[in-house]
């Protein structure tokens, strides 16, 4: 049985969800997922995630830290400045020196931390020039770790999340499986059992496995998903504008209502 009573999530879209749908329309995501393994033979256990789509760094440190210091789990999975990292022009390191703020605030207070690293945007149509920018950040982020003795799910290294079918159309979020995968990683960072591997290989595909034949093209996605994303940063706005986080206090976690969305699909 795991030491951890309670834990708050924190961080954008990644961590409350998206795109691992529920059929009432909510989303499930890897940390809903990873804290039902943290809950397994513990009645007691609570759960607040805090995280919301969108939200930039800057947002998560003031208007999530402050909420999960006066929550004080035992465990906070802290994943942001990715969306800070996407905008042209970004100041990597200055990003990184903010998380380093954050981590040593959490870990002063005795509370553990597990870190996020950016996957590996090589095999992304149009997102793979972000490579380098995402490999400094995960440079830092090691040192940011190591400096604090915080935890990091190593997402870059998953090999399996360079399957397209770990991959939402809009190339920046995860599906039902890729969620589940790194749920698992993540348990299997904090030493947690679990029934499954996350290293369990795709099943074989009857074509060849591209965002050419899977995927829409480049020119519909730059219509459908980076366009309208250009026009919300410069318009100021987010997707989280007017949305409250999902589990905003420590709360025991409730069964799940119906089956979640199939986790094993075969086909993005």
């Amino acid at each position: 049985m795991n030491g951890f009573d309670s834990y708050v999530a924190l961080g954008d879209s990644f961590t409350e969800g998206l795109n691992d749908a529920l059929p009432d329309g909510t989303f499930r995501g890897w940390a809903d997922r990873f804290a039902e393994f943290l809950a397994a033979g513990k009645p007691g256990f609570q759960y607040a995630n805090l995280a919301l789509r969108g939200k930039m760094l800057a947002e998560i440190i003031d208007e999530q830290v402050p909420v999960a210091l006066d929550l004080q789990p035992d465990l906070i999975t802290f994943c942001g400045g990715g969306n800070d990292v996407i905008v042209p022009g970004a100041d990597v390191d200055e990003i990184s020196r903010q998380i380093d703020e954050v981590v040593a605030k959490l870990r002063a207070t005795g509370i553990e931390v597990v870190l996020f690293n950016g996957p590996d945007p090589k095999h992304l149509p149009l997102m793979s020039v972000l490579r380098g920018k995402v490999g400094i950040y995960n440079a830092n982020l090691w040192a940011i770790a190591h400096r604090h003795d915080a935890k990091v799910v190593d997402l870059w290294a998953m090999d399996v999340l360079r399957d397209n079918r770990a991959w939402s159309d809009d190339r920046l979020h995860f599906t039902p499986d890729g969620h589940r995968r790194i749920a698992l990683r993540t348990a299997e960072v904090l030493g947690l059992p679990t029934a499954e591997d996350w290293r369990e290989p795709w099943p074989a595909l009857d074509g060849p496995n591209t965002w050419l034949t899977l995927r829409r093209s480049d020119l519909a996605w730059t219509k459908t998903h980076l366009l309208p994303w250009i026009r919300r940063q410069v318009r100021g706005e987010s997707l989280g504008d007017g949305l409250s986080p999902k589990r905003p206090k420590l709360a025991p976690l409730p069964p799940l209502s119906s089956p979640p969305a199939d986790d094993h699909a075969t086909a993005g």
